[in-house]
């Protein structure tokens, strides 16, 4: 008999295990973690006497998950972080039925069989749920945790993160299976081999992405924290909004200095591109042509055109926006990227008209921000085309695959995580980019204003030193060029698909088990009647 007690002990179990696979992703990285991570989560859920139970104990773990993945926003979204956390619990709802469906009791033979399968795709489908970026997008995949492993980035560049998340699922499924279900230990075992044999035969034999012989000199401009500022926090002794305003201004003017004498020291050392991160001009460039100017001047003497990121209101449109601009020395090429998929709360407040409180307990955007239309790739002086992004638009698997498919030879993403200086967000965003690499096959820079900044090659691998977010520096890097297409990109995220027809095919079986008319017993035969003399009567006579 479950009583109250045990309840309440579950219940913070529950939040427990859902929060611990947060280890496996950076700061930490521990990634061995993630392949036992879950196992505690998963023998509570099969352990739930009811449905009912097992479902509240996947929401309350997946709302844990979520807190322990997301705990850096606690300065800017305060307690609003709870409420978002137990909205998107709801999506580990039906993995924890499926766990306990599946994993409950003893399961053997197909049973088993089944789970290593169906469990695995019932977590994929949570976060393809939750990658919608209304919901907040794709950050926290469970199989971004293996960024720093060659044998999984081979993986995603075959299926994405989604078959990297799927295979570490796959794994501790089968662990569960060894721990608590001895009948079961010999299909655990099988697919803990099959996933070993399944990388193995990627890694050796999958082909590499194809040099191109190109190289490409690019350059990481990061000038560190600006203080009293809108990257040092508060405006010291700015009272009123005008007064804030001022600082602000003052700050990223510093700023741009800063950037400016930076990328000066670059003169002479043959780069082909210079990037600057996100918010790196704080004008519209059109309305302020003396910045026009410097920028045309600096590339003029780098030799290179710089990439730099104009956040700010419009002088042709009203709103603002963050936009890529490219600058040559001739001044703004025409070459210019909006963002299209915005920060929730951090650049835009969803529905505004209902949830804009959270303006006065956070620090969630005072306007929204506007979207760009499409994404654009851009094309050097030498013939090189590079595919940008912004901020945590380097999160999202797909828009890094239609800049390759729009034939980007280098992906290029430009971000601030100064909000989040002191956390894990810098390293947690950093190592995005090593999976974008890898899935699409292209180097990839990750430039920041703050660090941390990095950049990787075209199998995810990084290329040089990380900037940290103590270094104010700029470093240049060596790109290699690849060629060709990796499957990723060829197919886009097929294990998806593999993964809702499983489950299909899961639900119609169980469906049609259901609707099927029960046969009744045959009723038993009457025993033969015995007469007087003690002989039985036989039909007929």
């Amino acid at each position: 008999m479950v009583t109250e007690r045990t309840r309440w002990w579950r219940a913070a179990g529950a939040v427990a295990a859902g929060a611990l696979p947060c280890l496996a992703f950076p700061a930490p990285a521990l990634w061995w973690f993630a392949y036992v991570a879950l196992v505690p989560w998963m023998l509570l859920l099969r352990s739930a006497p009811t449905g009912r139970r097992a479902a509240l104990e996947g929401w309350l773990g997946g709302a844990g998950f979520i807190v322990a993945v997301h705990h850096w926003l606690l300065p800017s979204l305060h307690v609003f972080l709870l409420p978002v956390a137990l909205l998107l619990g709801v999506l580990w709802i039906p993995w924890a039925l499926l766990v306990r469906e599946l994993l409950g009791g003893t399961p053997h033979g197909w049973r088993a069989a089944g789970a290593l399968v169906l469990v695995p795709a019932g977590w994929l489908l949570s976060e393809l749920a939750r990658s919608w970026q209304g919901l907040g997008g794709p950050w926290g995949l469970l199989g971004a945790s293996q960024w720093q492993v060659p044998p999984a980035l081979r993986l995603a560049s075959v299926g994405g993160v989604w078959l990297v998340s799927l295979l570490v699922v796959a794994v501790n499924c089968a662990l569960v299976l060894l721990v608590a279900v001895p009948p079961a230990r010999v299909p655990a075992v099988a697919a803990v081999a099959g996933c070993a044999v399944l990388t193995g035969a990627v890694w050796l034999w999958l082909p590499r992405p194809e040099a191109s012989g190109g190289v490409l000199r690019v350059a990481v401009v990061q000038p560190g924290l600006m203080a009293d500022g809108p990257d040092g926090g508060s405006a010291a002794g700015a009272t009123g909004a005008k007064a804030t305003t001022a600082a602000a201004a003052d700050a990223a003017q510093r700023r741009f200095d800063a950037q400016e004498r930076l990328t000066g020291t670059l003169a002479g050392r043959r780069v082909d591109l210079v990037v600057w991160g996100e918010s790196s001009v704080g004008a519209d460039l059109a309305a302020r042509p003396d910045l026009s100017r410097r920028l045309a001047a600096l590339s003029a003497r780098v030799g290179a055109p710089l990439l730099v990121n104009v956040d700010a209101r419009r002088s042709d449109r009203p709103g603002i926006y963050k936009s890529s601009v490219l600058v040559g020395p001739q001044g703004p090429t025409g070459e210019r990227y909006d963002k299209m998929r915005l920060v929730p709360f951090g650049e835009y407040v969803p529905a505004r008209a209902v949830l804009g409180w959270a303006t006065s307990v956070g620090k969630a955007a005072g306007e929204d921000r506007m979207r760009g239309a499409a994404p654009v790739v851009m094309g050097l002086p030498d013939g090189t085309r590079i595919g940008p992004l912004v901020c945590f638009e380097s999160a999202f698997p797909d828009m890094s695959r239609e800049l390759t498919r729009m034939g980007a030879a280098v992906l290029v993403a430009q971000s601030s995580t100064s909000t989040f200086q002191h956390s894990w967000a810098p390293a947690q965003h950093a190592s995005l980019g090593a999976l974008r690499a890898a899935e699409n096959g292209r180097p990839f820079v990750h430039a920041t204003l703050t660090g941390v900044s990095a950049v990787y090659g075209p199998s995810g691998g990084r290329i040089g030193p990380e900037l940290s977010t103590s270094a104010s520096t700029a470093a240049v890097y060596e790109l290699p060029l690849a060629r060709g297409t990796t499957l990723f990109v060829r197919f886009g995220n097929w294990p998806a698909g593999a993964a809702v027809l499983a489950l299909a095919a899961y639900c119609a079986l169980r469906g049609a088990r259901a609707v099927r008319p029960v046969r009744p017993a045959p009723e038993p035969s009457a025993p033969p009647a015995r007469t007087v003399r003690g002989s039985a009567a036989r039909p007929g006579r």
